[in-house]
């Protein structure tokens, strides 16, 4: 499900517990908490801005030491490709009819989903039932069930109990999902494994920003239950209780992040997590959602979102995501995405003489002074919340008056976001006029043009991480160069009526 790393031929066994003859030392044991202690208090630590690069480095550097400790304690790899087949037979042991499908490898996106026979848009092509499926209830039925009941993190965090849960699994040699295991990737693109260097080439853009706090949150994670299975009495008959490396986890979020979707519980009263095999082999492509899960068959339920020919790789549709999410979740850019926007952090300074008015309109609203908004690929790149915050923004004394003077009704708040219903032109030039200004520095932040992107993409020599990152800054440039262009235009708009309206 989505981009994988290539290192998936190096063959092996996956352990039952450590790599047979590796085991720490007392003094490495100690080296290890002392490690994982410092992991925890630096996490603590919530920087921001010009700052967080310096503390991500910080995090990695601590990071390696530990995986250096952890060297050879980790799973050793599989190969997936041997592993397909038995997997194959597993899931139609157990009901998945696989007639309409094969797993097969494509050269841009790994592993996917083949058409063995023409499709038609709404046919159904996979059908899951949940007995083969890890959820947060299987999770809670397994050895982890005692260690859930006692710690509020794991109750709190269905995607941490899901992740530990495929962890613990991948130590038992007699798992009942080992099949399913087996064909995980080894390793991923997500940021998590992006090295300072790598992260680098996001400078500039927001989502720099979003991949130093999820490593930072996975970091605390580790080191949080590094010291739990250390503890607990709940933990001693765990499986990873004496090789829970960072290593592992890593790999066992990334696979939860990049292929766990929501199922409801067997009585359809909650939302449970769950990783659906062969389901989540499938790739991404513009759309719309065409999975289901029905509760009389207590099946999860793919149909084609669109004609397939045999052949032909089916694609789903994982939710309107943008790049970035995409690329921190999934560990792929995807440039032909349809709902790609980029976020944009906007507020109003306390010294602003109308600093109280603005708050209070905007409260009206629903909006708050200083938040994130977003500009959108496609013919309007702003959207309604973005529209009334810049005109709350840009409004004048005597507007602020009028609107905070009355009850806002539904109708009011929706022309302040609507596009083509100015406040007045004054408003609607300095609005567009600040847009304009902002995006202009905001691809300043890039140290590269989306010439210079274009070019090094063409470069053989560079790594995936880098390739994705550079794929990721080119895909905003665009997005900003076409909104600046945009406010521009309605700026000109805004000019050229006012100079008709004088002619008049």
């Amino acid at each position: 499900m989505g981009k994988k790393s290539k290192k998936q031929k190096d063959s092996g066994k996956r352990a039952a517990a450590s790599v047979e003859g590796k085991e720490l030392s007392k003094q490495q044991k100690k080296q290890l908490m002392e490690l994982v202690t410092q992991l925890l208090q630096t996490c603590m630590v919530i920087p921001d801005g010009p700052k967080e690069y310096e503390y991500f480095v910080e995090l990695h550097s601590i990071v390696g030491k530990i995986r250096a400790l952890q060297d050879g304690l980790s799973c050793p790899p599989l190969d997936r490709e041997k592993a397909i087949p038995e997997f194959l037979e597993w899931v139609r042991k157990h009901g998945v009819d696989t007639s309409a499908v094969e797993i097969t490898s494509f050269p841009d996106c790994g592993y996917g989903l083949q058409a063995t026979k023409d499709l038609k848009e709404t046919d159904p092509f996979l059908t899951i039932p949940r007995k083969v499926m890890m959820t947060t209830g299987t999770a809670k039925e397994s050895l982890l069930g005692p260690l859930i009941e006692e710690d509020q993190i794991l109750q709190a965090m269905p995607s941490v109990v899901l992740a530990l849960h495929v962890l613990c699994e991948r130590r038992q040699p007699d798992s009942f999902w080992e099949p399913y295991i087996n064909v995980l990737p080894n390793e991923y693109t997500t940021p998590l494994y992006f090295s300072p260097e790598e992260l680098l080439q996001l400078k500039g853009s927001p989502a720099q920003s979003d991949c130093i706090k999820q490593y930072r949150n996975i970091a605390r994670q580790y080191a949080c239950f590094y010291r739990v299975f250390q503890t607990s009495q709940n933990a001693e008959k765990l499986p990873i209780k004496d090789c829970f490396t960072f290593d592992d986890y890593r790999w066992a979020v990334s696979t939860v992040m990049t292929r766990q979707n929501q199922i409801p519980t067997p009585d359809g009263s909650k939302i449970t997590f769950a990783l659906i095999p062969m389901w989540d082999m499938c790739n991404h492509c513009n759309g719309t959602i065409t999975t289901d899960y029905n509760l009389e068959k207590d099946c999860s339920e793919c149909f084609a979102l669109r004609n397939f020919q045999a052949k032909e790789q089916i694609f789903i549709f994982y939710g309107a995501r943008s790049n970035a999410e995409l690329l921190i979740h999934n560990g792929f850019v995807y440039p032909e995405n349809e709902l790609d926007r980029i976020a944009i952090r906007l507020g109003i300074s306390k010294g602003d003489p109308l600093y109280e008015q603005k708050n209070e309109l905007l409260k009206k609203l629903g909006l708050s002074v200083l938040r994130n908004f977003y500009i959108h690929t496609g013919m309007i790149p702003v959207d309604p919340q973005l529209m009334a915050f810049l005109r709350v923004f840009c409004m004048s004394e005597e507007n602020l008056k009028e609107l905070n003077s009355k009850e806002l009704s539904e109708a009011d708040a929706d022309r302040l976001g609507d596009i083509d219903v100015p406040v007045s032109e004054e408003n609607e030039e300095k609005a567009w006029a600040f847009l304009q200004t902002r995006t202009a520095l905001l691809l300043r932040a890039y140290e590269t043009s989306e010439e210079e992107d274009i070019e090094l993409l063409k470069k053989e020599d560079m790594n995936i991480h880098e390739r994705l990152a550079v794929q990721l800054r080119m895909c905003e440039k665009r997005i900003l160069k076409a909104t600046q262009t945009y406010a521009g235009e309605r700026k000109a708009s805004v000019k050229g009526d006012k100079s008709e309206t004088a002619a008049a």
